[in-house]
């Protein structure tokens, strides 16, 4: 089973970019399936399906961050798609805070980046795009080639290893090098962990808590004039 991990921010055109790789899988007989991790309303699942007869699903994160259940279904996700006869399981999750990192010790992990987000972008990420294999930037054409070129230095500066990808994600092109990385990385595997580790969880106000100001609060916690420290049992 192969198996890619898309995150990103919103609008940057993850699904568009997966569509694309789909059509390529399927030409060379492959058998994709499609897993969305969205936080309260998604339809790419029901599109992918209209559009190619694959399996598809999608998950409702709710409370959760879409990464971290990224992180409790996936081990289920490849069960399914293995009971349904794929050979490839793309996941597309929704990457809301940034900081965190969905991919794991096997398959591919793509952060997909828009050129037109602002130059600083790549610089505000952080383990999401520093710990992904590719990074693919879209929306290539509506900036000029003065910017391309900074926006790929950005992205350097902050993860020097990551294969950098520019695409046209409307059109496809670019598109064929993403295959072929999937096809090369790691096959998904029992006992795959988490590349890096999570930040900090222990926080009060995830569970509930409404008060405002640190002092109100246990566990990790910080105020205006402090970095972060702990307080409690």
């Amino acid at each position: 089973m192969q198996l890619a991990i898309c995150a990103g921010p919103a609008t940057t055109g993850k699904t568009s970019v997966l569509r694309h790789m789909i059509k390529k899988l399927l030409a060379q007989g492959y058998r994709p399936a499609f897993l969305k991790i969205d936080v309260q309303y998604a339809e790419e699942d029901i599109q992918l399906f209209k559009e190619f007869g694959i399996p598809t699903r999608k998950v409702y994160s709710g409370e959760l961050c879409p990464d971290h259940c990224n992180v409790m279904v996936l081990g289920d996700a490849l069960e399914w798609a293995r009971e349904c006869g794929c050979d490839v399981l793309l996941v597309e999750t929704a990457g809301l805070c940034l900081r965190c990192s969905p991919y794991v010790t096997g398959g591919l992990g793509m952060v997909v980046l828009e050129a037109t987000s602002g130059m600083n972008l790549p610089l505000k990420v952080g383990p999401m795009l520093s710990l992904a294999d590719v990074a693919v930037v879209t929306k290539i054409d509506r900036v000029s080639q003065a910017e391309r070129e900074v926006f790929r230095a950005r992205i350097q500066d902050v993860a020097p290893s990551v294969r950098i990808r520019e695409v046209n994600a409307l059109y496809g092109i670019g598109i064929d090098p993403l295959v072929r990385l999937l096809e090369e990385a790691p096959a998904a595997h029992a006992g795959m962990e988490l590349r890096g580790n999570p930040p900090v969880g222990t926080c009060t106000i995830c569970v509930g808590k409404k008060n405002i100001g640190w002092r109100e609060h246990f566990g990790v916690v910080r105020s205006l004039e402090t970095d972060i420290f702990y307080q409690g049992e």
